[in-house]
């Protein structure tokens, strides 16, 4: 089973987060950040990768730290669990309508993380969170994944549907990319035979 669990203790924060990526998209989330938690949720069930976070943060400050931290274990969690990542597909593509929304997500397990962000907010705030804090969640998580991940809202007008479309494209886009070919189980799928370092 393709399974990890990373913990992150600072000043900041103190989090932990394990994922099964063969799982049916179970989870358990709680970072004491509303809109975060029920993000996180959607990724869990339309990745269906199993997802158990926890997490404490100085969100007396701002959401900052946890939001950003909570991405970097994740993404972690993530990375431990594909190992080598021999036998990927390795690419996912997903676009996801929300009612006036359309949102695209690409992405690459290359274990060379780069991020593209493309995706404006109408207002500030979710809630109590600052919609500026996605990029930097998705930043995080791309970091700690190894993945090249480009995220595009084509349209929209309401923030919750463009945060939503952006978190459930990622979820698909994974699903697709983290899925085992059984013509290539057993191989890295790269010409160089390992994933991650230059081009």
């Amino acid at each position: 089973m393709r399974q990890a669990t990373v913990e992150r203790k600072t000043k900041e924060t103190a989090i932990t987060a394990t994922v099964n990526l063969d799982g049916s998209g179970v989870y358990t989330v709680s970072t004491g950040i509303g809109f975060l938690d029920h993000m996180l949720e959607q990724l869990s069930r339309h990745s269906l990768i199993d997802l158990e976070v926890t997490g404490k943060g100085d969100t007396h400050i701002d959401f900052h730290h946890t939001v950003e931290d909570s991405g970097i274990v994740i993404g972690e969690a993530v990375s431990q669990a594909l190992g080598d990542r021999a036998g990927i597909v390795r690419y996912g593509t997903a676009y996801i309508p929300f009612d006036e929304t359309l949102t695209r997500v690409t992405l690459d397990c290359s274990n060379r993380p780069y991020t593209v962000w493309h995706v404006d907010f109408p207002t500030s705030k979710l809630g109590e969170m600052d919609t500026e804090l996605f990029r930097e969640w998705f930043q995080a998580f791309a970091q700690g994944a190894g993945l090249t991940l480009h995220v595009e809202n084509l349209y929209g007008r309401n923030s919750h549907h463009i945060a939503e479309s952006c978190f459930k494209g990622l979820a698909r886009a994974l699903r697709q990319a983290l899925v085992v070919d059984p013509r290539q189980a057993q191989t890295v799928p790269s010409t160089k035979g390992v994933l991650g370092g230059s081009l």
